[in-house]
């Protein structure tokens, strides 16, 4: 059991890499296919680009869950999952509510600052981990007065795209 445990939480873990790879090198860095979609976030913060990725993430860990069971690496990848999970949940509430305390007023500030100043550096939406370590982390006074300057900014009114994405999956044949 703890094993399992430790396991799943070397998933979570890992997930933030994961996090760092799909959005500094993926979305960023390198043209790839996930670049246009996060193109479009860019442009507008209420697009929720990662949704397609949610059906084929389910299957192949309902998948993985009934061929294999609780094995290793599906209790390891069940742990990425729940951090994709996490991770959309915290994006989410970056863009479109108040932070509700010091650690995601952080996340905030430093997610808007990727954003609004700061493209091609501040990679990790859940953790600064890899762009201390990758060297993407701006230095702590420029932090600092990027934090600042998007301080006041209000979160984003209305919707995303989840919805309308939701309704044209639905209807498509």
């Amino acid at each position: 059991m703890l094993v399992d445990v430790l396991v799943f939480v070397a998933g979570l873990f890992a997930r933030t890499i994961v996090e760092y790879v799909i959005h500094g090198l993926l979305g960023h860095a390198y043209r790839t296919l996930v670049t246009p979609l996060h193109d479009v976030h860019h442009r507008d913060p209420r697009a929720v680009f990662a949704l397609g990725a949610w059906i084929p993430t389910a299957l192949v860990l309902a998948g993985a869950l009934a061929w294999f069971g609780l094995a290793s690496g599906v209790i390891f990848y069940g742990g990425i999952v729940s951090g994709f999970a996490v991770y959309e949940y915290v994006h989410y509430r970056i863009h479109f509510a108040k932070p509700s305390g010091a650690v995601e007023a952080r996340l905030r500030a430093r997610h808007l600052a990727h954003h609004m100043s700061e493209p091609d550096a501040i990679f990790g939406v859940t953790t600064r981990i890899w762009d201390v370590v990758f060297g993407t982390e701006p230095e702590p006074e420029r932090m600092r007065e990027l934090a600042a300057g998007v301080a006041r900014v209000a979160p984003l009114s209305g919707s995303s795209n989840l919805g309308r994405v939701i309704r044209r999956r639905i209807a498509a044949p």
